[in-house]
Formats: C-alpha cells, sequence, structure tokens
C-alpha cells in the first residue's frame, strides 16, 4: 500500500489524479487543501482523508505528513512560501519523494517566448525545491485541456519547450504524477517539460 498526500487536491490536474489513484485500489490518499467541503463526495471512500489546510501552514503540514510514501503538490498563488513550508516538513518527517506541479516557460526554455514576473512564484518554488535534498520531480505542463487523452513527452531542464506540443491534456499530466507517485525514483531530482506529442 503506498500513501500519498496530495496538496491542493482540489486542483484540476489533482483530482485527475485522484481518480487515476483510486481506480488502482492499493494507495491511501491524503487529500490536502483549503476547503475540504469541495471534495465531500470522497469523505467517505475507502483509503481517502479529506484534511482542512493551507499549504503554507508548516505546523499543519506537519501534523499529516508522516507516514506518506510521497508528496504531490498542486498550487497556485504563494508558491515560493508553499514551497519552503513543504519542503521544511518533508525534511522533519523524514518524506523524501515529491512530485511539484509547476510551469513551462520557468528557465525561458520556450523558443520564441519570453515570460515575464507572471511566472515568478513557479520559478521560486522552484528554485526552493532544487535546492532542497529531496528526492523531487517538478513537471512543467504545456496549456492545459481537458481532452480524456494520455499523449506527451517531455524534455529536460536545460532542453528547449517543444512548441509543436504547445498543449497537454490534464490527464496526460495526471498520468505522469501518478507514474512518479509510485515509481520511487523515476525521473528522480528533474525538471521536465510536458507537452502533446
Amino acid at each position: 500500500m503506498t500513501r500519498i498526500l496530495i496538496i491542493g487536491a482540489h486542483g484540476q490536474i489533482a483530482q485527475v489524479a485522484t481518480r487515476l489513484l483510486l481506480e488502482r485500489g492499493d494507495v491511501e490518499l491524503t487529500l490536502y487543501l483549503r476547503r475540504s467541503d469541495r471534495l465531500s463526495h470522497l469523505a467517505d471512500r475507502p483509503g481517502v482523508r479529506l484534511v482542512e489546510g493551507d499549504a503554507a501552514n508548516l505546523e499543519k503540514l506537519m501534523g499529516v505528513m508522516a507516514g506518506h510514501d510521497a508528496v504531490y503538490a498542486n498550487l497556485s498563488g504563494a508558491m515560493g512560501k508553499q514551497a519552503r513550508a513543504i519542503v521544511k516538513a518533508m525534511q522533519a518527517c523524514g518524506v523524501n519523494r515529491l512530485i511539484f506541479i509547476s510551469s513551462m516557460g520557468i528557465y525561458d526554455e520556450v523558443p520564441g517566448k519570453k515570460s515575464g514576473s507572471v511566472l515568478d512564484p513557479y520559478r521560486e518554488s522552484a528554485a526552493v525545491i532544487e535546492a532542497s535534498d529531496l528526492d523531487y520531480t517538478i513537471l512543467r505542463p504545456a496549456w492545459l485541456d481537458d481532452q480524456d487523452v494520455v499523449n506527451y513527452g517531455i524534455t529536460h531542464k536545460g532542453e528547449a519547450f517543444r512548441a509543436a506540443g504547445a498543449t497537454v491534456s490534464r490527464r496526460s499530466v495526471a498520468d505522469l504524477v501518478v507514474k512518479a507517485c509510485l515509481t520511487p525514483g523515476l525521473q528522480s531530482r528533474e525538471s521536465l517539460g510536458v507537452h502533446r506529442i
């Protein structure tokens, strides 16, 4: 049984990943979000625990972190502050595996595009995670759509983002999240661009 903490569990990718993980039946999920009532339909589901909290609240994170095999974070807002709290909680609780959703463009890797300050929270959070000693995988998806397909390729940090695949389905990103959560060491300490092929 793999125990996974999903922070930002109401996010659109996170909801798809939650569904895919629950279809497997060999996981226990802690779904951490600001308003747990938004996922109340999962409250009585076996193997699911809902926790209400802010991703920047170190004390609250430490109260739920211990005993998990992986943490998957799908956040917005003050992402640098959130990333610092998550990293500290993981280190304090002995949890090492982190999958973190960021954005394409944080390294100015998209040909022909210069991304401005709108991506600063994503850049800051990625820098916090990359400076940690965690077994992290940062995912930088292209523009997202809701097609129910799994069709994606990846680029590594330092490689140009594949402009031909400027979109990717949430289902594709969720598929990669699930694989990363369930496969220790998969794409360890890497930042991956995710695009349609």
